[in-house]
């Protein structure tokens, strides 16, 4: 595990900013379980993405967009996980989910970039 993993990303009000920007974050949170470990650990080699791991849940958070394989994650889990699956396992996400296909599903912070897939 990195150190990344014990970075808390919830912060307290006095260490906030509050900006009239758009936000181009996205990700998903799951229960902790099995299956969600191991795809926090295919997810956490890629660029961009930050793991945040809770007393029952875990963060896969990135910006843009987070792109998941799930032939690679079938790899890593030893069985198959379809779009669906996958779906199931995330209790909330944020920013446009999008199953490109069988294999893809992509979660876009950029919501004129998942307009493309409508």
């Amino acid at each position: 595990m990195s150190a990344e993993h014990t970075e808390n990303i919830f912060k307290s009000m006095d260490q906030i900013t509050f900006e009239e920007t758009i936000s181009h974050q996205c990700g998903v949170t799951m229960n902790d379980s099995v299956e969600a470990r191991g795809i926090a650990e295919v997810m956490e080699g890629k660029p961009g993405i930050r793991i945040t791991y809770m007393p029952a849940m875990i963060r896969i958070d990135g910006e843009g967009k987070i792109t998941f394989d799930m032939k690679e994650l079938s790899e890593a889990l030893g069985r198959e996980i379809t779009p669906h699956l996958f779906e199931i396992s995330t209790s909330t996400h944020y920013g446009r989910m999008v199953m490109l296909d069988d294999d893809t599903v992509v979660l876009f912070g950029n919501m004129e970039e998942a307009m493309a897939y409508e």
